[in-house]
């Protein structure tokens, strides 16, 4: 067998691969020479560097992996690529003590102002008065978003006697107290620290999350650093905020744009401020360790065996992914959906099978309501292969059940969950070959799940669905489809409706505030 290894791969992992494969190494890869070449391999390696577009995977004429060496895989044309049966793969925890590291390196080096410090040694200048620095201990960080990084992060900056509030939507009480943290609300993470690091994904939701409305109720001094994704932390308003002095002092090593353009980006100019390029990922362990990483997960496919990194599909027999292939959307949206009513940390999820489909193994569809739960939080993506172990890590617990008694549908798919200590419930099955989500919660609905869906439990009286409408459309979001679910409960009804365009917060929290209106949800499938 023939592996391709691009992008300036380290050597150890070709060291690796060439112990068993034949490895054939290109460094600088020409798009029109990856199209060329690829029909004779059976595996491709890269970085970021080579884009894996649906034309080379439809090239391939032998591929059977695709290995990333690091974590991002927009790169790679995942759906190209599961539509032809080629695993893709990647190293999520290849890079996590650099970009740990780095983001504590930011911290001190904020803290204590070493760059400007040290660029002014080197012009002569001796200025200890001026760069009077603050010190870690005894400060409060908060940390937002708490996968393995901000863990990271938490678990260092406790060593240096700091105080950490943590904000993460899938972090229970209990998996805080084993960290060692305090679990708080964004709104509490931002008003009562005096460090603030993010580790969060860059999302519709997380996009920034951080601006002007929030840095000005933030405490005085206070300090921010990404190392996560560049538009987590608005970028125009940190340099305002860091002219004004709101902002005390920030550390960024992601932009919005990568370069960030000499004169378009507003951070080159501000004051107060600690610029890296993108170094998070960058140590020579880290480079090791991905290539590695990646390396060992390409001789597993190719020897047949499973691999734990798989970002696109789990390996499951052709007859029963011949059963179980039309509800995986289906399940995820499902997972997607009772998230997106959730007002508190998961606690328990149980997903129950009801009909023919009882008569497979229902594991990867389980594990498809898991990963439409955790998606919208994780910093890494979440896949077939790591989202049982990444619910288990944030202390949820996961059941599945089976009743083959099905009385108004031949199969169906709910998905009850704690969150909170509430319980929320949906349910979805297909007609035909179309997903439908049939009940949310008490309510009988038959909706399409759509990228973005409002859900509003109202009163039932005339008036209250027009004023909704009226107001959707005034703002420029259009309805596609809407639905009244009905209950037994006298005078409440549920009002799902599919819309075309983003719905803005303060929109969202203008509907809430209507009368007759009890709740305004949305759930947005849109990735950013």
């Amino acid at each position: 067998m023939k592996v391709l290894a691009a992008d300036g791969i380290s050597p150890k992992g070709i060291e690796l691969l060439q112990k068993e494969f034949e490895v054939v190494v290109k460094d600088k890869l020409p798009a029109e020479e990856l199209l060329e070449i690829i029909p004779d391999f059976d595996a491709l390696i890269v970085r970021s560097a080579s884009k894996v577009t649906a034309e080379v995977i439809a090239r391939a004429k032998k591929l059977k992996i695709i290995g990333r060496a690091g974590v991002g895989v927009d790169n790679i044309d995942i759906p190209a690529a599961t539509a032809k049966g080629i695993i893709v793969i990647n190293s999520p925890g290849g890079n996590t003590i650099a970009a740990t590291e780095h983001t504590m390196a930011m911290m001190l080096a904020m803290s204590r102002n070493i760059p400007i410090a040290n660029e002014t040694m080197h012009k002569g200048e001796w200025n200890r008065k001026k760069y009077v620095g603050v010190e870690l201990r005894g400060k409060t960080l908060g940390v937002v978003g708490m996968g393995r990084i901000g863990s990271g992060v938490a678990k260092r900056a406790m060593a240096f006697d700091m105080n950490v509030l943590a904000y993460d939507p899938y972090i229970n009480e209990e998996r805080a107290k084993a960290l060692g943290v305090k679990v708080a609300t964004f709104d509490e993470v931002i008003e009562n620290s005096d460090f603030i690091t993010v580790h969060m994904p860059l999302t519709k939701e997380t996009k920034g999350m951080i601006a002007m409305e929030q840095m000005k109720k933030m405490k005085p001094g206070v300090r921010l650093v990404n190392c996560a994704r560049g538009g987590i932390i608005d970028e125009a308003d940190l340099a305002e905020a860091l002219k004004q002095g709101i902002v005390a002092a920030a550390a960024i090593d992601v932009y919005t744009s990568e370069p960030p353009a000499e004169k378009g980006n507003p951070l080159l100019e501000a004051p107060n401020i600690v610029l890296t390029p993108h170094l998070g990922a960058s140590t020579v362990e880290a480079q090791i360790g991905v290539s590695v990483d990646v390396a060992k997960g390409i001789i597993a496919a190719l020897h047949g065996e499973p691999v734990a990194t798989a970002v696109n599909m789990a390996p499951v027999s052709p007859q029963v992914m011949r059963v179980i292939a039309p509800y995986l959307m289906l399940a995820e949206r499902l997972g997607g959906t009772v998230v997106g009513l959730a007002d508190g940390p998961i606690e328990s999820v149980e997903v129950t099978y009801n009909g023919e489909i009882t008569e497979v193994n229902t594991g990867l569809l389980t594990t498809a309501v898991i990963k439409g739960i955790l998606n919208p939080v994780m910093e890494n993506e979440v896949n077939y292969v790591n989202a049982p172990g990444l619910a288990k890590e944030r202390g949820i617990k996961v059941s599945e059940r089976k009743e083959r008694a099905s009385e108004d549908f031949a199969n169906l798919i709910t998905v009850d969950v704690v969150a909170g200590g509430k319980k929320l419930s949906v349910q979805g099955t297909l007609f035909g070959t179309q997903g439908r989500i049939v009940r949310i919660n008490d309510f009988r609905v038959d909706v399409d799940p759509h990228a973005r869906i409002l859900i509003c439990p109202h009163i039932n009286r005339p008036g209250v669905i027009g004023t909704v409408g009226t107001l959707l459309g005034g703002n420029g979001v259009n309805i596609s489809a809407m639905q009244v679910g009905t209950t037994e409960e006298e005078g409440k009804n549920l009002m799902v409706l599919t819309v075309d365009n983003d719905i803005p917060a303060a929109l969202l929290e203008t509907v809430k505030a209507l009368d007759g209106i009890f709740d305004a949800k949305l759930v947005n499938f849109y990735e950013i």
